[in-house]
């Protein structure tokens, strides 16, 4: 079963909202160049980009660099209530990305927001000071705590919900934490054969090869 197909099963709709949140964390923005956001920084993915844990991620030709970007997810329940959390990973092609001006295409290809491997409800887990890591290939690039958020998740709620109707099986990413490989150096791209490795303290390890 895709996992369109069991959000289907589970919330009664195949193509949830993504809302992604960008610069969320302090260390990240400096990495970037850009100042701390005075707001929630909001943009979206469409749920082509959805796939699960084990599922890979594919690079289109010629695509330029890509990272892989480890984020704790909010999944959305009735009335803008948190259903639980999961892992994600903001699959993310730089020379989209920054060529085009916003960030539109860059995040918007095919594969490009595995989540997974579980959703873990909220009375069985604290999100407000948990490990998030991204592993390439064994080899640790991102490794933060969520107290290291800008804006904590019922700020991020509160926010995007005043401005967008959050329905059950809707997605926020919470953000990435500094460590993304464009702005390494030298710089780290997803390669065919590659596997990426996103982990959250308390919800497991989301897993997935790229392929080219």
């Amino acid at each position: 079963m895709s996992i369109r197909d069991d959000w289907g099963e589970r919330f009664g709709r195949r193509d949830p909202k993504i809302v992604c949140v960008g610069l969320n964390y302090g260390a990240h923005a400096g990495e970037s160049g850009g100042d701390l956001p005075k707001a929630p920084l909001l943009f979206g993915k469409f749920a082509n980009t959805l796939c699960g844990d084990g599922d890979p991620i594919m690079l289109p030709p010629n695509i330029g660099h890509v990272d892989a970007e480890a984020e704790l997810a909010v999944v959305i329940g009735e009335r803008a209530s948190i259903f639980g959390y999961t892992c994600a990973n903001d699959v993310s092609a730089r020379d989209a990305q920054f060529g085009d001006g916003q960030w539109f295409r860059g995040k918007g290809f095919d594969t490009f927001c595995p989540v997974g491997p579980r959703i873990v409800e909220p009375g069985d887990f604290d999100p407000s000071d948990v490990r998030v890591q991204q592993r390439l290939n064994g080899d640790v690039l991102q490794d933060a705590r969520t107290s290291d958020l800008i804006f904590d998740i019922p700020t991020l709620v509160s926010y995007v919900s005043q401005a967008i109707t959050l329905e059950p099986g809707d997605l926020i990413l919470t953000g990435t934490p500094e460590g993304v490989g464009v702005f390494r150096e030298p710089k780290v791209a997803l390669k065919s054969g590659d596997i990426v490795e996103i982990e959250i303290e308390g919800i497991g390890v989301l897993r997935n090869e790229v392929t080219a």
